[in-house]
C-alpha cells in the first residue's frame, strides 16, 4: 500500500486523489469535532466551505456548527469545540459544519473513492478502516491559516504507525510521510505537551481554549469513522 501525506491543505491538488482513500486531519478542532459528534449520536455532519454554503444548506431541525479565527459564528448553534458536541444536544441531528481548514481540506478531496476523517481520538479506528477499503491512501493535514499544523503532522505519523503495524502488506510511504512517523515515534510520550507548544495549540491557549487542547489530544478514545457518503459524513 502506497501512502502519501501532504503537509496543508493549499498543498493538495484534486488530481491527486483519484482512486484512492483520503484521509482527513484537523486535530485542532474541525476533524476532533466531526468524530465526537458522530460518536455523539449525530446522524451526519454535512462540511460547508463557507458560511453562506453553510447557511444555505441548513434545514429546518438541523445544528448550525463552525468557526472563523478560532470563534464560534454569529447565529449559529454550535462552534468547533468538541465539548459543544454533546449526546444530548447532537443525537438523531443532521449538522452543518463549516470551518477555516477542516471542511476546506473535506471539499479538496471529494474525488477519493473513499473520504474518512481522522484525529488522535480514532486514529487506529481509521488505520483499520482505510486497509480495509484496499486501496493507496493520501492523509491530508489540513493545516492551520494555510500552513503545516504539527498537531495534524503528528496525527498523520500516528496513522502511518497504526497502518504499519495492523497491515498485512507492506506500506510505504513518501518523504514526508517518513518525517512525520519519526516525528510521532519521537514524541509519542509528550503528545499534549508537543501540540500546546505548536502555533495552533498557542493560539487555542491565548483565547482561553486550554480544554479543546486535552480533549483532542486524547488517543484512540473512539472507534467510530466518519466517511463521506454523498455531501455529508456518517457513520461506517
Amino acid at each position: 500500500m502506497q501512502v502519501q501525506v501532504i503537509s496543508s491543505v493549499n498543498e493538495a491538488s484534486s488530481a491527486r486523489f483519484h482512486h484512492k482513500t483520503a484521509i482527513i486531519i484537523d486535530v485542532l478542532r474541525a476533524t476532533s469535532t466531526i468524530i465526537t459528534a458522530i460518536s455523539a449520536g449525530a446522524l451526519c455532519v454535512v462540511p460547508a466551505e463557507t458560511v453562506m454554503e453553510a447557511r444555505a444548506m441548513h434545514r429546518p431541525g438541523d445544528l448550525l456548527g463552525g468557526e472563523r479565527f478560532c470563534r464560534k459564528i454569529a447565529g449559529f448553534d454550535l462552534g468547533n469545540s468538541p465539548e459543544e458536541y454533546t449526546e444530548q444536544v447532537v443525537a438523531g441531528k443532521r449538522i452543518v459544519l463549516t470551518t477555516t481548514n477542516g471542511t476546506r481540506a473535506i471539499h479538496k478531496s471529494m474525488r477519493a473513492d473513499y473520504v474518512l476523517t481522522a484525529s488522535l481520538l480514532n486514529a487506529e479506528a481509521c488505520a483499520r478502516a482505510a486497509i480495509d477499503l484496499r486501496r493507496d491512501v493520501i492523509i491530508l493535514c489540513a493545516g492551520s491559516h494555510d500552513e503545516f499544523a504539527i498537531e495534524d503532522g503528528l496525527c498523520a505519523g500516528l496513522v502511518l504507525d497504526k497502518l504499519q503495524s495492523l497491515s498485512q502488506v507492506a506500506i510505504e510511504t513518501d518523504d514526508f510521510g517518513t518525517a512525520m512517523l519519526a516525528l510521532y515515534r519521537n514524541r509519542s510520550n509528550r503528545i499534549k505537551e508537543t501540540v500546546l507548544s505548536g502555533i495552533s495549540g498557542r493560539r487555542l491557549l491565548k483565547l482561553g481554549m486550554k480544554r479543546d487542547i486535552e480533549t483532542c489530544t486524547a488517543i484512540d478514545i473512539y472507534h467510530d469513522v466518519p466517511r463521506l457518503n454523498g455531501d455529508q459524513l456518517t457513520r461506517i
